[in-house]
């Protein structure tokens, strides 16, 4: 399948150079140390010297979320490395989040490989997914394609100060090299609530062809694919797609089957020996975005060719992710849950 598309990550990402928390002359910053526990299914080693720093750039609207540093010896699965804990995060303002910027740097500020992270994935815990409303709602991930989410204007995800946000990572190295202090940090672009200016609030949508289970699954050899789908609580308008798949996957593609229609057909990029390198980003907002009805059928499928003769435990994830602005927000409010839940 060949579906021309922009790539607006590496547009958005030529936009915006890599630093270290020290370049922020204005930062308060915060440290959050190790806290939490892993999941049960989880049976790497637990790093000792991971944890997260957040600094605030009060001038540029901008936070900045490191976790590391980490040791990435060569040839070492993720499953072997240590990595980080579980971490949270308190939001310290009351605003909107408007666009992620993830990246992979060392202690000094050199760019590594994109390949080195699993993946990344922010939970807001005060908050229920639209989608799997037994689950905390997920409004950033990242893996080895690197994704910038970008900004859109007149929309955000809306926060409000004190929203804890937790935070899970995971590492490999598949490479030759081995990569010393190894850090992610993502930039998160905001805007305050108080400065005039009101934003329509989006509602990120996974839609994940495990569907409201865990996102990885079992790779068989060959040609497969997956198909996972949902019907719709809501009524709204999808204004971008962007996808998320592991070595060997080719492509992934939401469809409507209500209406019979694709709304992305979304092709990898992969390097000569099946990694991915990048997935491209769709953005509907020169039409409105693409309107989505309470009761729909959406699908999401997708599809890998694993070379190696053999099954990859927890080897692939399907998922389309977007923004969504709901016809009626007022519906979404039960999303919010209460302080104390477990």
């Amino acid at each position: 399948m060949k579906t021309p598309c922009i790539n607006f990550a590496l547009l958005f990402a030529a936009a915006f150079s890599l630093a270290s928390a020290s370049a922020f002359p204005q930062a308060e910053q915060q440290e959050v140390r190790h806290h939490g526990m892993m999941h049960a299914s989880d049976t790497h080693p637990i790093s000792t010297t991971a944890h997260l720093t957040v600094a605030e750039n009060l001038s540029a609207h901008e936070l900045l979320l490191r976790i590391g540093p980490l040791n990435l010896p060569a040839h070492t699965a993720h499953d072997s490395l240590p990595q980080p804990p579980t971490m949270w995060f308190s939001i310290p303002f009351n605003g909107w989040l408007t666009a992620y910027h993830p990246s992979l740097v060392d202690s000094k500020g050199t760019v590594l490989p994109n390949h080195l992270l699993h993946h990344a994935a922010f939970f807001n815990t005060a908050r229920s997914d639209f989608l799997c409303p037994d689950r905390e709602e997920h409004i950033f991930g990242a893996g080895a394609e690197m994704n910038d989410w970008p900004g859109i204007p007149g929309v955000g995800y809306r926060v409000q100060k004190g929203d804890r946000i937790r935070i899970t990572a995971m590492f490999d190295n598949a490479t030759a090299q081995s990569y010393r202090e190894a850090f992610l940090q993502v930039r998160v672009a905001y805007q305050l609530a108080n400065q005039g200016a009101t934003l329509k609030n989006v509602y990120p949508a996974w839609f994940n062809v495990m569907e409201c289970g865990e996102s990885a699954y079992d790779l068989p050899a060959g040609i497969s694919s997956k198909t996972g789908q949902f019907k719709l609580a809501y009524s709204g308008k999808l204004l971008a797609a962007g996808g998320h798949l592991h070595d060997y996957g080719d492509w992934l593609v939401l469809k409507n089957d209500t209406a019979n229609q694709t709304i992305a057909a979304l092709e990898s990029a992969l390097d000569p020996a099946g990694q991915i390198i990048s997935m491209p980003i769709k953005l509907f907002t020169g039409r409105g975005g693409i309107p989505l009805h309470r009761g729909d059928i959406i699908d999401v499928t997708d599809a890998y060719d694993n070379p190696t003769g053999k099954l990859i435990p927890n080897g692939a994830m399907g998922i389309v992710v977007g923004y969504f602005l709901p016809d009626d927000e007022s519906q979404f409010s039960t999303l919010r849950l209460p302080e104390d839940h477990p």
